[in-house]
C-alpha cells in the first residue's frame, strides 16, 4: 500500500490580484508514480500506471484543498479555449488547450513538461483562466484566442506565465522561428548552425502586448534545467506532467 501524500510543493504566481483567486504550478515533488514519472505525475496519458495518477490527482486535491475535481483537458496542442462555467462534470476530458471560468469553485488546469502555462485573471476577480502555450500553439494563436475568449478590456486583464523551459535550453530550427514571429530580443542564435535559443516568456509578453495586456509577469525558473523539481520533455522525453491550477473562491 503506497502511503498517502502529505504535502505537495507548489509554486505560486508572483502577481497582486484580488484575494478570491487562488492560483498555483505543482512540481514532479510528493507523489507516488515511480521512475521516469516520479513522483508527482498529474498525466493520465504518458503511460504512467493508472493507479499512481489516480492516487496523485486525489491527493493533489485534498492536500491543496480544492473546492472541486479539476477539469482536465485533453490537450493537442490547439488554439480552442473552453468555458466552464456550465457542464460540469463532463463526460470525458473536453478537447482544448485552456480554460476560462467566473464560476465559483470551478477549477480550471493544464498540463505542462516544458510548454508555458498562462494564468489570467481579470482586475475585479470575477473570471480567470489558464492556457498551455507551447510553441505550436502559441505560433497557431492560442493566446490571441484566449484573450478573445476572456471577453475583458486588455487594461484589466492580469496575466502571469509559470516555469516551462528557458531560452538557454528552448532551441528552435529556422522554420520555428518564422512560424513564432516576434521581435529578434526573443532570439538569439544558437551553438549549433541554423538554429536560434527562444524565449517564449518574451514571445508570450510581446503577443499579449499587441493585444494591450500590459499587466503581464513570469517565473524565471526552467522546466529543463531544474530536473529535481520539474518534469521536462525536451530534456528526458519520457516523463511526467506538472498541472497548473486556477479557481475563483
Amino acid at each position: 500500500m503506497i502511503s498517502a501524500i502529505s504535502a505537495v510543493d507548489t509554486v505560486k504566481p508572483n502577481w497582486t490580484v484580488p484575494e478570491n483567486v487562488t492560483a498555483f504550478t505543482t512540481t514532479r515533488v510528493g507523489g507516488v508514480s515511480e521512475w521516469p514519472y516520479d513522483s508527482l505525475n498529474l498525466g493520465a496519458h504518458v503511460g504512467d500506471s493508472r493507479s499512481a495518477v489516480s492516487q496523485n490527482r486525489a491527493s493533489l486535491r485534498k492536500v491543496m484543498h480544492l473546492p472541486a475535481e479539476p477539469v482536465w483537458l485533453n490537450q493537442t496542442h490547439s488554439t480552442q479555449i473552453i468555458k466552464i462555467n456550465d457542464g460540469i462534470p463532463f463526460d470525458t476530458p473536453p478537447e482544448a488547450d485552456g480554460a476560462i471560468t467566473s464560476k465559483p469553485s470551478a477549477v480550471c488546469a493544464v498540463m505542462t513538461a516544458d510548454c508555458l502555462p498562462l494564468f489570467l485573471c481579470n482586475a475585479s476577480g470575477t473570471k480567470v483562466g489558464v492556457v498551455h502555450a507551447g510553441w505550436r500553439g502559441m505560433a497557431d494563436g492560442v493566446i490571441e484566442q484566449a484573450i478573445e475568449a476572456f471577453d475583458s478590456r486588455p487594461e484589466e486583464v492580469i496575466a502571469w506565465a509559470g516555469p516551462c523551459i528557458s531560452l538557454a535550453h528552448f532551441e528552435v530550427g529556422e522554420e520555428v522561428r518564422v512560424q513564432l514571429g516576434g521581435s529578434d530580443h526573443a532570439y538569439c542564435p544558437s551553438q549549433n548552425s541554423g538554429k536560434w535559443m527562444a524565449s517564449l516568456n518574451l514571445l508570450c509578453e510581446e503577443r499579449l502586448a499587441k493585444l494591450g495586456v500590459t499587466n503581464y509577469q513570469c517565473s524565471k525558473l526552467c522546466t529543463y534545467a531544474d530536473q529535481q523539481r520539474f518534469f521536462s520533455h525536451r530534456r528526458d522525453g519520457t516523463g511526467g506532467r506538472m498541472v497548473s491550477i486556477i479557481y475563483l473562491r
